[in-house]
Order: C-alpha cells, then sequence, then structure tokens
C-alpha cells in the first residue's frame, strides 16, 4: 500500500485541545439528544419496520416501500404536508449546522461556505456516480436475492407540483443526513477522542440503520456510502459536496422514477 492510500485508510487526527472531562459527559449527552430527536429514532424506527417485514410471509422482495408517498386525499393538503416533511428534515440539518458553528466553527471550518463552487460541483458528480452505480446494481442483486423490499422512490399522483416537491425532499434529504452524520456526528466523535477510522465507522452505521426499512441491500448500501462520505470529508472538508451529490442521487432516483414508472417495462 502507498504512502497516500495508508493516509486515506489511516488519517490522523487534526491537532485538537484534548476535552475536559465535562466537556466529555456534555458532549455525549449532545449527540445522544440529537439523534434521539432526528435521525437515530428514525433508524431505530427503519430497524422495527425490517423486522415487521421479515415476520410477513414470503420474501421480501414480494413486499414495497414508497420513499415519498400520498399523504393527504386533497392534492393540495398532500402537498402542504409533504412540504412539512421536507421542512423538518431541513430542520435537523440546521441543528446540526448551528451546533456546530455554536461551537467555534466557521463555515469554512466545515465546508459549507461557497468558496470552491466549481470543484464542489465536480466533485459531487463524481461522488454520485461513484455511488449510484454500484448501488442500483447491489439493490438489483439483494432484490433478486429475496433480501431487499422493491423499493419505490415515488407514489405520487400527477400533479403539477410533483416534481419540485420531489427536488425539495431530494435536497431535505441530502442537507439533514450529511449535516447530521458527516459534518456533526464524525466531528463530535473525533472531539470526543475517537479515531478517525472510528468515527466514519459510526456514521456509517447510522447511515445504514437509517435505510433498513429497505432491506439488506438498502443498509449494505447506504453503510458503504456513509464511509466514503465520511472519509472524503476527512480529507477534504467539503461538505457542500457531499450535500450536492446525495442530492443529485436521490433528484434521479425520486423524479426519474416518477416519470418512468409505468412506462418502462423493468421498472417496478
Amino acid at each position: 500500500m502507498t504512502g497516500r492510500l495508508r493516509q486515506w485508510f489511516n488519517p490522523s487526527s487534526p491537532a485538537r485541545p484534548e476535552p475536559t472531562a465535562e466537556e466529555r459527559r456534555l458532549g455525549i449527552v449532545e449527540v445522544w439528544l440529537v439523534f434521539g430527536i432526528t435521525l437515530g429514532m428514525s433508524a431505530l424506527r427503519s430497524a422495527l419496520s425490517l423486522v415487521q417485514s421479515a415476520l410477513r410471509p414470503g420474501p421480501l422482495s414480494d413486499q414495497s416501500v414508497a420513499l415519498n408517498a400520498p399523504a393527504a386525499v386533497n392534492q393540495y393538503i398532500d402537498m402542504a404536508l409533504q412540504l412539512t416533511y421536507a421542512l423538518q428534515l431541513f430542520g435537523w440539518g440546521a441543528l446540526g449546522w448551528y451546533l456546530l458553528v455554536r461551537a467555534g466553527f466557521t463555515l469554512r471550518d466545515i465546508g459549507l461556505d461557497l468558496g470552491q463552487p466549481a470543484r464542489d460541483a465536480l466533485r459531487a458528480v463524481g461522488l454520485a456516480a461513484l455511488i449510484g452505480i454500484p448501488g442500483l446494481a447491489l439493490y438489483l442483486v439483494s432484490r433478486h436475492l429475496g433480501v431487499n423490499l422493491t423499493v419505490r422512490p415515488s407514489t405520487l399522483t400527477e400533479t403539477w407540483w410533483r416534481t419540485p416537491v420531489l427536488v425539495i425532499s431530494a435536497i431535505g434529504n441530502a442537507w439533514a443526513e450529511e449535516v447530521l452524520l458527516t459534518g456533526y456526528l464524525v466531528h463530535r466523535l473525533r472531539r470526543l477522542g475517537w479515531s478517525e477510522n472510528a468515527s466514519a465507522g459510526v456514521s456509517a452505521l447510522v447511515r445504514g440503520c437509517y435505510h433498513l426499512y429497505q432491506g439488506v441491500g438498502g443498509a449494505v448500501g447506504n453503510l458503504v456510502m456513509g464511509l466514503v462520505f465520511a472519509r472524503f470529508w476527512q480529507r477534504t472538508g467539503r461538505l457542500w459536496a457531499l450535500v450536492m451529490a446525495h442530492a443529485l442521487l436521490d433528484i434521479v432516483a425520486f423524479v426519474g422514477y416518477s416519470l418512468l414508472a409505468g412506462h418502462v417495462s423493468w421498472l417496478p
């Protein structure tokens, strides 16, 4: 293994003052509180959802799960509820951003400044391709093996607001997951004395559990995505690139599925 690869897989933590016992205790409490009301609780519900699906007769692939499903009969109430769900995701991400800034970090420190728009966009496209293509293959294989549910990215009815709402939902998902799971959690664990590898591993594990409702393939694919994204942030510090890459993946999945479902034979 070359020196560059060794440094990638075993990066050194940036220099930082050792936290006091009180800071460590409050930091642990803060992490539990943040994830107890955001993605951590969602991960617990996701795990229970998979158990419920596994207890039903037949393979998981005979069951389906919709990522964006109608929430009301009236289309305008439905639209309002969809936007409310997205607003909650933006709020979760904003909480992680606020706590990082409150801890003394600037937007540049966490990679949310606008200093590298072109480079961030190029990195986002590369990361989306790196994750998206193998991820789709993993989903198809795991579904064929009967260990993954049939994932329907959108079952929203065809309305004038469907596409913009799906785009907003995709951006909300990306913002919440990357700010909380990558920026906030990896930093907080690092501050508590965890190694870079351990911090990345915990972040990826929470991300994988958050997607357990999809089945084994969804969980494993997102765990790998979490490892790649966490290491990318540790090496580059550019969180915008991750937010954009995640948003691009979800926009293609949500909008693409809504436009093609029922028109091509290979889509469930």
